[in-house]
């Protein structure tokens, strides 16, 4: 089961939050349930506490009127409890990617208060259902990001070679036919993909079975016909990882 928490101060705001979580539950028949809907932070963490269970979905207040706590300050302590857990911002303004990257959290949704709320958090919670059920049925094969309108599940063996983007505190993930602008950091995704993918450059990281061509010479390599740059230390990766082909 699946445990489900809220936090909101306003009351009427943290109604129809929990009526639209258990309409939709109950209409699909998922394995979830709301394990706590409460006013404050404390109270969610002590809820949590209790229950004692891991990758639980939050949906958090970003402006939540306590001494203590704000919706990022929150997720940063649910973080450390529950490393795997799915955050989602409730608020009453627009894009919060960049604060949530500053408090480095990865939040997979950000809900406004506007009329609309109840359909966004129904919307939300099933595009949670589908990437848990993706990781469930083959954790280490999905690579799961969110776009600034869309959760995605990228198969990793779709994915060519990671970019850094234009955009600050953005990455480009190339595939044979997409290219995917998300936030997030070349460094975070090394230590996460782990051997599958090559730090040739600071700019790109590569899926290693993909590369199909390496020029030395001229410091690149090619990947279904795409070229990426090849730093000195790329170069002395790719000569002890490719013993005898280079």
């Amino acid at each position: 089961m699946i445990g489900i928490y809220l936090c909101d101060d306003e009351p009427e705001i943290r109604r129809q939050l929990q009526a639209a979580l258990e309409r939709k539950i109950l209409m699909e028949d998922w394995d979830m349930e709301i394990v706590c809907s409460a006013g404050s932070p404390q109270a969610l963490l002590d809820a949590r506490e209790r229950a004692g269970s891991r990758q639980g979905i939050y949906f958090l207040d970003v402006d939540l009127k306590n001494e203590t706590w704000d919706g990022f300050l929150l997720g940063q302590e649910i973080r450390r409890l529950d490393p795997y857990a799915t955050l989602v911002y409730i608020t009453g303004y627009g894009d919060l990617a960049y604060r949530t990257f500053q408090y480095h959290l990865e939040a997979f949704d950000y809900i406004v208060k506007n009329r609309q709320l109840e359909q966004s958090v129904s919307s939300c919670l099933a595009a949670i259902w589908t990437r848990l059920t993706a990781e469930r049925q083959n954790p280490k094969e999905i690579f799961a990001l969110r776009t600034r309108d869309m959760a995605r599940n990228v198969p990793l063996d779709d994915i060519l070679f990671f970019e850094t983007a234009p955009t600050s505190h953005h990455v480009l993930l190339h595939t044979v036919d997409s290219r995917i602008d998300f936030l997030g950091s070349l460094n975070e995704l090394e230590t996460q993909l782990g051997e599958r993918f090559w730090r040739i450059h600071r700019a790109y990281l590569v899926a290693a079975d993909k590369i199909e061509e390496v020029d030395m010479k001229h410091g690149r390599l090619k990947i279904r016909g795409k070229e990426c740059l090849i730093s000195r230390s790329g170069k002395a990766l790719l000569r002890k990882e490719m013993k005898g082909s280079l």
